[in-house]
């Protein structure tokens, strides 16, 4: 077990509001349109996630929110940035196509030269997740296999492809989160959103990775942010928070019960520009 004490490295995240944040369509098993969203609760608990980050010492942008995108709020499923190279989104359901022009336009916008429009269909960090070498990158449900390869070339990064097989644990960021990505070796993961062969591979890989149990993963428990020391996650995942301060991790517990009725969580909310 680690002893020496674990430092946050500060970082940049991109979130958009919940301005217009509704559920009206079903494009995930948690969205349900019978169930009304309390708007002005969502945005209290979407700003509370952006204070808190920025009390942490890291900065959020802001990406503008637009009328006819609800699911805007879920930045992280807009781009994957490594390196300042920005591998745009392809996304599967046509109720968020547009969502992937205005991410795009927000990068150059800002100043990113490297901007992909992808020829596959991925999620951006939805399902790519990154570690100090790696690429993690899920499939089964939304993201193409055919985005791995493209990643691969985009980011000159090995990429390790994992199937999904449970449809709560659409997105890989609900089913495994990087815990310290200045390694290759510290994650938190579900194993029974996995194939057997993707949880083998995660097995060999991760030999040491904290085991979420299937209450603390259908809590979204995994859909969690980590700067290396603080690690921000559902509330509800109570099973998780021991643990991570036995790896020397300071969790810290999220309410963002109203963005679950959309599908996500604290991951799903910040997407990294690295």
């Amino acid at each position: 077990m680690r002893t020496s004490p674990r430092a946050s490295t500060p970082r940049r995240y991109l979130m958009c509001p919940p301005t217009y944040y509704r559920v009206t369509y079903s494009i995930n098993p948690w969205m349900d349109p019978g169930k009304p969203v309390d708007l002005q609760l969502a945005l209290a608990q979407w700003e509370e996630l952006r204070d808190r980050y920025r009390a942490l010492g890291h900065t959020v942008e802001v990406l503008a929110p637009r009328t006819d995108l609800p699911d805007m709020v879920f930045a992280a499923n807009g781009a994957t940035v490594v390196d300042g190279r920005v591998l745009g989104a392809r996304f599967a359901h046509p109720e968020r196509w547009a969502e992937a022009a205005a991410h795009r336009e927000w990068f150059r916008a800002h100043g990113y030269e490297a901007v992909r429009e992808p020829e596959h269909i991925n999620e951006g960090e939805g399902d790519f997740a990154v570690t100090a070498t790696w690429l993690l990158a899920g499939r089964g449900f939304r993201s193409s296999p055919l985005s791995h390869p493209e990643a691969q070339e985009f980011f000159g990064r090995p990429v390790i492809g994992l199937d999904l097989v449970d449809p709560r644990y659409y997105h890989l960021d609900t089913a495994l989160c990087v815990l310290d990505d200045s390694t290759d070796a510290e994650v938190m993961y579900y194993p029974g959103a996995f194939s057997p062969g993707s949880r083998a591979v995660l097995e060999r890989l991760f030999p040491d990775a904290l085991i979420a149990t299937e209450e603390d993963a259908a809590a979204l428990g995994l859909n969690a942010v980590s700067d290396g020391k603080h690690v921000l996650l559902p509330q509800a995942a109570v099973g998780l928070f021991e643990p991570l301060r036995a790896r020397g991790y300071e969790p810290i517990g999220m309410d963002l019960g109203e963005l679950l009725k959309g599908g996500g969580s604290v991951k799903c909310c910040t997407q990294e520009l690295r």
